[in-house]
C-alpha cells in the first residue's frame, strides 16, 4: 500500500487538533508531534500556522461545497431531490465531525482569522437552494413554506447534532455517532422535513431511497 504524502498527513492531524482545541489552543509543535516529525520538517511543508490553518479550512470548504453542488445537480424533483441533498449533507458531516467543529468555530468568529468572507463563499449555494425550493413550492411539489427558514433549520440541525455529540451522548444514553444512532437520526430528520414540506406525507417514504 502506497504511503500517503506527508502534506496530507499533516493536514489531517491539523484538522483534528484545530477542531478540538481551536486555533489558539493548537501549536505547530502539537501538530508535528502528532504526525511524528519535528517542527522544522513541518515548516518545510507549511511556512506558518496561519498558512496551515488556511489550507485546512480551504480543503474543508472545497469538500463540502463540491458535495453540495454535486447533490444539487442530482435528478428528480420535490421530495426526491430534497431528501437526497439532506442525506448527502448528513453523511458528509457524520463522516467528518472535525469539519463540523471547524465550521462552527469560524461561523461564530466570522471567518476573520482566515481573511475571507465566509458568508460570501457559502451564500451563492444557499441562494440557489432557496430559489429551487421556492420554485418547487410554486410548482405544487411542496407546501407553502419560508424557504430560507427551512434551509437554515436544516443547516443548524445537521451541524448541531454532530458538533454537540459529546453532550448528546448523555441525553441519548448512547453514542450519538454510533451507526445505529446515526441511522435513527437520519430517518427522524427525513420524517420531520417530509412532514414540513409535503402535504399528507406517506410514512413509508421517509427512509433512505425514498
Amino acid at each position: 500500500m502506497a504511503q500517503r504524502p506527508m502534506r496530507e498527513v499533516i493536514l489531517d492531524e491539523a484538522t483534528e487538533l484545530f477542531a478540538r482545541f481551536g486555533y489558539g489552543g493548537t501549536s505547530l509543535n502539537h501538530i508535528a508531534a502528532g504526525v511524528g516529525i519535528k517542527r522544522p520538517s513541518l515548516l518545510h511543508h507549511f511556512p506558518s500556522k496561519d498558512a496551515l490553518y488556511g489550507e485546512v479550512f480551504e480543503r474543508m470548504l472545497s469538500d463540502w461545497l463540491e458535495r453540495v453542488e454535486a447533490t444539487m445537480k442530482s435528478p428528480g424533483r420535490g421530495w426526491e431531490r430534497f431528501s437526497a441533498v439532506l442525506v448527502s449533507g448528513f453523511e458528509l458531516f457524520c463522516e467528518n465531525p472535525s469539519y463540523v467543529r471547524l465550521m462552527r468555530r469560524e461561523a461564530i468568529e466570522g471567518g476573520e482569522r482566515l481573511g475571507i468572507d465566509l458568508v460570501g463563499v457559502v451564500a451563492p449555494f444557499f441562494e440557489a437552494a432557496v430559489n429551487w425550493l421556492e420554485e418547487e413550492v410554486v410548482a405544487g411539489h411542496f407546501r407553502k413554506v419560508d424557504a430560507r427558514q427551512v434551509l437554515v433549520t436544516a443547516y443548524a440541525t445537521l451541524l448541531g447534532y454532530v458538533s454537540d455529540a459529546p453532550f448528546l451522548n448523555g441525553l441519548l444514553v448512547d453514542d450519538a455517532l454510533a451507526p445505529e444512532m446515526l441511522l435513527a437520526r437520519r430517518d427522524h430528520l427525513l420524517d420531520m422535513f417530509r412532514r414540513t414540506l409535503v402535504a399528507d406525507p406517506d410514512p413509508s417514504l421517509t427512509s433512505l431511497g425514498a
